[in-house]
């Protein structure tokens, strides 16, 4: 279960204080995905910060599987981000001194699983990404497309009970975009996972269970006036 509660975050301009989200609260349910629509600004990405503990809100909790965050420590943070959460990031954010299935096994080792079990869940997982004959390549070796499926594959791949997604097409083109969005709400269906992705796209939004919109810094439970 996640749950956020009248979160309220600003930022200072000159010497006034606008608010990027206002009293937000949200609440997802295991195996639930949930799109969050709006504008370049909006506080999309804070909000997702936020969910998975990166930022701290002004005011306001955030409870994930029983833990409230703001009452965490750093270290113990980090190891629930570790075992819980995964992140899909627009710029895929690959680390590219590893090769593909070096940058698949990070999540594992962190989380101390052992070599044979890692050997055998990255050659898996690369088969149903379709990365099969890729595992060797470094990332600037890949395409957008291929190196988006190995981001998606990371994210997945220690089994966290959150997905956290941040405009996961939003650096592809239309199709290539299309069928990214079709594996990730393949195997995060498989999974049975929870996932929470924001972005600017209502098709992206499409894959949703709930479509909410996030507009001068509240969240309405529709995607609404889809004009921008």
């Amino acid at each position: 279960m996640l749950r956020a509660s009248r979160l309220h975050k600003a930022y200072r301009e000159g010497r006034e204080l606008h608010p990027v989200l206002d009293a937000v609260s949200l609440e997802v349910v295991p195996g639930e995905c949930v799109a969050l629509l709006g504008r370049s600004g909006s506080g999309k990405s804070t909000l997702l910060n936020m969910l998975a503990g990166i930022d701290r809100p002004d005011r306001g909790t955030v409870e994930l599987l029983g833990h409230h965050l703001a009452e965490l420590g750093e270290p113990a943070l980090t190891l629930l981000r570790r075992r819980e959460i995964g992140f899909v990031y627009q710029f895929f954010n690959l680390i590219p001194t590893l090769k593909v299935s070096e940058n698949l096994a990070l999540p594992l080792e962190l989380n101390g699983v052992g070599g044979r079990d890692i050997a055998r869940r990255v050659g898996t997982l690369l088969e149903r990404l379709g990365l099969g004959s890729r595992s060797r390549a470094y990332p600037d070796q890949l395409s957008g497309g291929e190196q988006q499926r190995v981001a998606i594959g990371r994210a997945l791949i220690h089994q966290p009970s959150l997905v956290l997604a941040d405009e996961p097409t939003g650096n592809l083109d239309a199709e290539t975009g299309e069928q990214i969005l079709a594996l990730l709400s393949e195997l995060f269906h498989e999974r049975n996972q929870t996932l929470v992705l924001v972005t600017h796209s209502l098709a992206v939004s499409s894959i949703a269970d709930r479509v909410l919109t996030l507009d001068h810094g509240q969240i309405a439970e529709s995607p609404g006036d889809f004009s921008w």
